[in-house]
């Protein structure tokens, strides 16, 4: 498939037999086909887009379970995609070098007449033949399948007036008079009717070539990064996994395990396959899977899944789930099912061609027929209808799209927002919700100690000294976050002595002489030690607002409490106020409580009825369904692998840069910063830069549509030709590089 419209023709015929549901998705080159297996076979869906014009295979089969994480049913087959989509890529580049390299003289000669010696016209037919050959060959080839299967795409416009361009130069300069020593192209913009034997329009057929290779080029780099969301989801995956088999330790690759096997998972080693907790307790960090901020206490009997963080103990853990049923690869397969499921925005300029090809062929028949049947003679006649056929050639229209994607993209990175194509940017026009992500995107994603409250005769930095000391010997989240704290606010902490840890309570130990308790409250009261009543108030209110509440006690008294949570970043209220200026709904959604998500959300400015809490990775992308079903069109904004199947299934898929790679990859657009405020500059960028290619693309089609009578009638001089399609191409780029001046909201 060479553009959008390929995709929706093949789309057309597969749903057009019978019993046949199918969506064709041009950036992952993927065909999602429902049919009643009875009726019809693969093989026959096949013949169907062979019959079209195109070619399609079967994917190969999943890998069997106990495949590990590598594949796990959801992209089998894609090593050897993507190296038939490196060779693609290298070819393209190959071609678009060799069209720049042999143009640029072609075009500086034919508009330069101080460049014209004596046989120049001969240099541009010798530097621009392998152009219109070599390089234009996909154009040539696409217009040529497009033919014979009654269809007209840019492609077929693109091949028919370069080749046109082409063959009237040849006629020119073997049969006219152009190939003449001497012969110049003169600055003379009138108006007069000629025979065409002394022009040549090179420059015309090597420019247009080249430019549009710059396009294709520029976005096939960006289609083929449209399956790197499955890849960085499987990567995610532990790669080697401790097995004890007869009593030994043994360490194999993932892929070895099978249900039944009993594994080791030490601090700081990633869960390699769902399973059973057998032995040990642990706090295990499953943020990138449930959005939740709060690490998860494990003991044995609880289950576990493969891929998460083992933050705390030793674990031993009996493996229930391995391969293709794991559920990181079901999230795999939920990201690709969105992606394919997300209709291709169909190019502009293909909506447009679809009615202008034609139109303009017939009329170029026409222009022959009538001068023919006027009796002007053989050579006025295709004079006129070559001019029709090179004055409607697309040379803005090739800058259009890619000038403006550039400028807008390039003025975009330096704001820190990526945006992935032009198929992007059709989304940003008719988003009216933005679903924001909890953690990570409107909150750091990161525990932080957020309050302290001392009792009565205690002093709050002498409360933070002695529990950030004894909490800075532990691994645990938590206890790294009011290390943190405590550190940043007294200063260096000291040592403790005879430190242990309470396993699923908190820890213990002697600092500075003082026997200190950190934890729960359970762990006080093993001591018989209990709050007073203003630190149980202090403490329920805490919990009210969905944070996790630490006591500490030394010397047997109740000392004072400590409020940690997942902090709200600074910038986050503000943006909401940027995307409802923009005419978003914003909606909170987490798989946190909701009495921590409604926390969140009264703090930033978004209303309780618009929070969607303690949602699992598949609710979210059920979520983003229900709000496209309500006829909404939806934005999402995430940072997590939780979030990469939301992202893929949104209108428009904005990742935060600080989250992980499977996000990024599923988004269309990043926000490298992870600051929520890029979230409505990206929109805006969009947006604007949406409206500068529709811009360009009508005065691109202006030019030549102004320019076509004027050709059908026998009185488009070369130079006149050759200077609207000049001017046109110079507005192009000078309308795109006011994007310049685009400016991140203050």
């Amino acid at each position: 498939m060479t553009c959008a419209s390929c995709a929706a023709r093949i789309e057309k015929k597969l749903n057009r037999m019978d019993g046949v549901e199918a969506t064709v998705n041009y950036a992952t080159e993927k065909a999602k086909v429902t049919y009643a297996r009875g009726d019809l076979s693969v093989q026959d869906l096949i013949a169907t887009v062979e019959k079209t014009g195109y070619t399609a295979a079967e994917p190969p089969p999943p890998l069997p379970a106990g495949g590990g994480g590598r594949d796990a049913g959801s992209g089998a087959g894609t090593e050897s995609g993507a190296a038939r989509a490196d060779d693609e890529l290298r070819t393209l580049r190959e071609r678009l070098i060799t069209a720049v390299v042999l143009s640029v003289p072609v075009v500086a000669m034919a508009m330069v007449p101080a460049l014209q010696f004596e046989y120049w016209q001969w240099l541009s037919l010798t530097l621009a033949a392998p152009v219109v050959t070599y390089a234009a060959w996909p154009f040539h080839r696409a217009a040529w399948t497009n033919a014979r299967h009654g269809a007209a795409t840019m492609d077929t416009l693109i091949s028919v007036g370069t080749s046109a361009a082409f063959a009237w130069s040849l006629w020119a300069l073997f049969f006219g008079t152009a190939g003449t020593p001497g012969m110049t192209h003169p600055f003379e913009l009138t108006i007069a009717r000629g025979d065409g034997a002394g022009n040549i329009y090179l420059e015309a057929a090597a420019g247009v070539t080249a430019f549009i290779l710059a396009g294709r080029y520029f976005e096939a780099r960006s289609k083929r990064k449209a399956g790197a969301a499955l890849k960085a989801l499987m990567e995610l995956g532990a790669k080697e996994v401790t097995v004890l088999r007869d009593g030994r330790e043994t360490t194999v690759p993932t892929g070895e395990l099978v249900v039944g096997d009993r594994f080791v998972v030490r601090p700081g080693e990633k869960i390699a396959t769902d399973g059973t907790v057998d032995e040990g307790t642990s706090a295990v960090d499953a943020s990138m899977l449930t959005g939740e901020s709060v690490p998860v206490e494990v003991a044995p009997g609880d289950t576990v899944t493969g891929a998460t963080l083992n933050a705390g103990g030793r674990l031993v853990v009996t493996a229930t789930r391995i391969g293709a049923d794991t559920q990181l690869a079901r999230m795999a397969r939920m990201v690709e099912d969105a992606q394919n499921g997300k209709a291709a925005a169909q190019r502009l300029a293909d909506k447009i061609s679809a009615v202008f090809v034609p139109v303009v062929i017939a009329l170029a028949l026409g222009t022959l027929g009538f001068w023919l049947g006027n009796g002007s003679g053989l050579t006025a006649a295709f004079t006129a209808a070559v001019a029709v056929l090179i004055i409607a050639c697309p040379c803005a229209l090739g800058l259009a799209t890619p000038t403006a994607l550039m400028v807008g993209t390039g003025r975009g990175a330096q704001l820190g927002i990526l945006i992935k194509g032009p198929e992007v940017l059709e989304s940003t026009r008719r988003v009216d919700t933005v679903v924001l992500d909890k953690t990570g995107t409107v909150t750091t994603g990161r525990m932080t100690l957020l309050g302290t409250h001392a009792a009565p005769g205690t002093e709050e930095s002498e409360l933070l000294r002695l529990a950030g000391a004894l909490e800075h010997a532990s691994e645990h989240p938590i206890a790294r976050a009011i290390a943190t704290g405590a550190a940043d606010r007294t200063g260096p902490l000291p040592t403790p002595e005879d430190f242990a840890n309470v396993p699923g309570l908190g820890v213990q130990g002697i600092v500075d002489g003082h026997a200190v308790l950190v934890g729960r409250t359970k762990l006080l009261a093993e001591w018989e030690i209990h709050l007073p009543g203003e630190l149980t108030a202090r403490k329920e209110e805490a919990e009210r607002q969905g944070r996790t509440v630490v006591a500490v006690a030394w010397d047997g008294r109740a000392r004072g409490i400590l409020e940690v949570a997942d902090a709200i970043k600074d910038t986050s209220a503000e943006a909401v106020r940027r995307l409802r200026a923009l005419g978003l709904t914003p909606i909170l959604l987490t798989g946190d409580n909701r009495a921590v998500a409604e926390a969140v959300a009264a703090e930033v400015g978004i209303a309780a009825q618009d929070v969607f809490a303690e949602v699992m990775p598949e609710d979210k992308v059920d979520v983003v369904k229900r709000l496209q079903g309500e006829g909404r069109s939806v934005a999402m904004v995430g940072d997590g692998v939780n979030d990469a199947a939301a992202l893929a299934r949104a209108d428009l898929g904005l990742a935060m840069g600080t989250g992980t790679d499977a996000a990024i990859e599923a988004g269309d657009l990043t926000l490298v910063t992870g600051d929520l405020r890029a979230a409505a500059d990206a929109i805006r960028l969009s947006r604007r830069t949406l409206g500068t290619i529709k811009s360009n693309l009508f005065w691109a089609f202006g030019y030549n549509v102004a320019a076509l009578p004027l050709a059908a009638a026998g009185l488009l001089n070369p130079m006149i030709a050759g200077a609207a399609m000049a001017f046109s191409s110079v507005f192009v780029v000078g309308n795109s590089l006011r994007l310049r001046g685009f400016k991140a909201s203050v």
